[in-house]
């Protein structure tokens, strides 16, 4: 009787996942047809189902959609504030998964130079250094904590007087 449980649940593991798989494919569609909301709604269904393999490619989806500005329906800030929302709802759910790091340098990126949210900025890119210390963005994340805050005029003052 217990190998039959067991079966019962592999087999209801496989349809779930195969299931989150339509609809992470019906998303894609709805995006190719420029059914922004449409496929908003999909993602977030799959962000949200908590699935490690389809949420955190919905949670990239949907930050992508929002950091290319892709919902009309919304302003430029909302949407800044809506990628920022999903890079980070990646990293805090998903700290293992490859996209992890890139998630949370996106995060302190845009809260710094959208957002304008330097403090929040400066923990997030402190946090990723501590770590990802060795990721090809690390220097990236270097440079923005130097230059955080400043006009590019400043930045230009600031690396003249280095030299």
């Amino acid at each position: 009787m217990k190998k039959f449980y067991v079966l019962v649940f592999f087999i209801g593991l496989i349809a779930c996942s195969k299931s989150l798989e339509n609809d992470f494919n019906k998303a894609n569609e709805l995006l190719k047809q420029n059914k922004i909301e449409e496929a908003v709604a999909e993602l977030v269904k799959i962000a949200e189902s908590g699935d490690k393999n389809f949420s955190p490619k919905a949670l990239t989806q949907l930050a992508t959609i929002y950091q290319n500005k892709m919902d009309k329906s919304i302003s430029d800030l909302e949407s800044a504030d809506k990628a920022q929302f999903y890079f980070r709802t990646l990293y805090d759910k998903y700290p293992e998964h490859p996209d992890a790091p890139k998630a949370l340098f996106m995060s302190a990126f845009i809260l710094a130079n959208e957002l304008n949210k330097y403090d929040e900025a400066t923990k997030s890119y402190k946090l990723f250094l501590e770590k990802f210390p060795e990721h090809e963005l690390a220097a990236s994340a270097k440079q923005e904590l130097e230059y955080i805050g400043l006009s590019p005029e400043e930045i230009l003052k600031k690396k003249m007087a280095q030299q």
